[in-house]
């Protein structure tokens, strides 16, 4: 593989310079955190209490949050900025803004990893979309951290980029290697096209050259076959994980090796369809150790080694939005297969977006309320935020003088909702929404779409298929991807369709299973 960045790559090398940061910015060493002062919601677990609070609020989305080797929390925001955020104090700094960073939809200043000796080499790796004539393109850029300010951005890399499915996760090896999850950029080809960048886990030297090791010679890329990954991070062992999101179905969190391929556009979750079969028998296809489907769209991914909250000892730390949790993905000794999981915060702060886990063993979180996205209810006046988890001393005292709110899995309700709203909620209305409006400029309204009220067969068949490209909705005009489902029964798709078609106002016949079986087999 040849990318035009390669030679990006070489010129910018010979520029390359060091550099000592002042003697205050060096790692410190015995940092010990406090409870919390405030405790906003409490998690119980067998033998521990955890509690949350609020560290800071009011910002823009951070969509990468980084435990510093000052020991503050690094932050990206999606808007272009970069800050920093005493754990403790709240007190924030800005290191720089970057003006040239495109916010539109999932697009804008994304996945930030900071150098593992910064003390010697002061440098900050980060990737964000911006504009070049008429095309998106992703730009990953060294800058250098000198008093309390970001300087001498260095261009590494650039790939193309999309309004969506960018990836742009950047983290480093414990070999000391620049790792960058990208997405296949809405063009699914992409992803096993060996010579593309898209849908990738690529692998670079620190200082942006090659490694010689990699599966393919002069070619930054480590794995394929991804379609959108949303977190990464390594484990015990040297062990690389990455969450990812689905289509439809399907959501994954793989554990990468080298030159494996991980199947999309051909695969989706594990092989186990007559059309995936086949693919997986001719190329090996490496399959995810988990996956959901309904989707929970999975983000940030952290290792928690620590035994400050023991029962958590083991696991992967994962962030949703659709979903608006965490889940503890609790891993065998190897790290090699996922042997629980358990869910925890659900819907308390929307959609969470990352996380980090700082040497002491406690948990900090980012929600993404203010994306081009947000849940139900949300924002809220203080989005977005970064919230502290951590274990509470004297929990059994606290708990017995307060009013405790646990973060376990509501109870499931007798079912009041029809079995079509509840298709809905689980399929649709993360984009559509949950009265129908969908989202401007990107996903379009169910609620009085011509589409909706037409022809039913019409609607079946948008529905069995999928859209792909422009499409007009009370006048205006969307262009982005709805993925098929045909993979639910004709009986679950009459009853969502029915669903749309007789709620947000709406108020047309209900469709059968006969007539989505009809539809199914391409009869009129």
């Amino acid at each position: 593989m040849r990318l035009a960045a390669i030679g990006v790559i070489a010129a910018s090398v010979s520029v390359l310079v060091s550099y000592q940061p002042p003697k205050e910015y060096s790692p410190v060493k015995h940092y010990v955190p406090q409870d919390p002062v405030a405790v906003e919601h409490y998690i119980p677990l067998d033998s521990s209490v955890l509690g949350t609070n609020t560290v800071a609020s009011g910002l823009d989305v951070p969509w990468e949050i980084t435990w510093g080797p000052d020991n503050w929390i690094w932050y990206t925001e999606q808007g272009g900025r970069i800050s920093k955020v005493h754990p403790e104090t709240g007190e924030k700094r800005v290191l720089i803004t970057i003006p040239e960073v495109l916010r539109k939809r999932s697009t804008g200043l994304l996945g930030m990893a900071l150098h593992p000796d910064f003390e010697r080499s002061p440098y900050v790796y980060v990737d964000y979309t911006y504009q070049k004539g008429a095309e998106i393109r992703t730009r990953l850029v060294r800058y250098t951290y000198r008093n309390e300010v970001l300087l001498d951005p260095l261009v590494i890399l650039e790939i193309p980029g999309n309004t969506g499915h960018n990836g742009s996760r950047l983290t480093i090896s414990p070999d000391r290697k620049l790792i960058f999850a990208t997405g296949d950029a809405a063009i699914y080809p992409n992803a096993q096209n060996q010579q593309s960048p898209n849908g990738k886990i690529l692998r670079l030297n620190l200082d942006g050259t090659i490694p010689a090791d990699n599966p393919i010679k002069g070619s930054p890329v480590w794995s394929w076959g991804h379609r959108n990954p949303q977190g990464m991070t390594y484990g015990r062992n040297g062990n690389l994980y990455i969450s990812e999101h689905g289509d439809a179905i399907e959501d994954e969190i793989n554990l990468i090796g080298k030159g494996l391929n991980y199947g999309w556009p051909r695969v989706e979750g594990y092989c186990d369809t007559p059309g995936e079969e086949p693919f997986c028998d001719s190329i090996a296809v490496e399959e995810p150790l988990k996956a959901w489907t309904p989707t929970i769209a999975p983000a940030g991914l952290d290792f928690y080694g620590s035994t400050r909250i023991p029962e958590w000892k083991n696991t992967l730390i994962l962030t949703t939005l659709k979903d608006c949790s965490i889940r503890i993905l609790k891993l065998n000794r190897a790290g090699t297969a996922v042997i629980d999981e358990k869910v925890f915060l659900k819907g308390v702060y929307g959609r969470i977006r990352d996380i980090c886990v700082s040497p002491e063993g406690d948990i900090y979180l980012s929600t993404s309320n203010r994306d081009w996205n947000p849940a139900k209810g949300f924002p809220k006046p203080d989005d977005d935020l970064i919230i502290k988890v951590t274990k509470i001393k004297d929990a059994g005292k606290l708990l017995a003088s307060q009013s405790a709110r646990t973060g376990n899995i509501p109870a499931t309700s007798t079912n009041a909702e029809s079995a079509g709203a509840a298709i809905y909620t689980q399929y649709c209305a993360s984009c559509h929404k949950a009265d129908g409006q969908g989202v401007a400029e990107s996903f379009p309204p169910l609620k009085g779409a011509e589409q909706v009220l037409g022809p039913k067969r019409e609607l079946i068949r948008i529905v069995l298929k999928g859209l792909s490209g422009p499409v007009k909705v009370k006048g205006v005009e969307y262009d982005q991807h709805m993925p098929a489902f045909a993979f639910l029964k004709d009986q679950e798709l009459a009853e969502v369709l029915t669903y749309i078609r007789m709620s947000f106002g709406n108020q047309a016949s209900p469709v059968t299973a006969a007539e989505v079986a009809a539809a199914r087999k391409g009869n009129p």
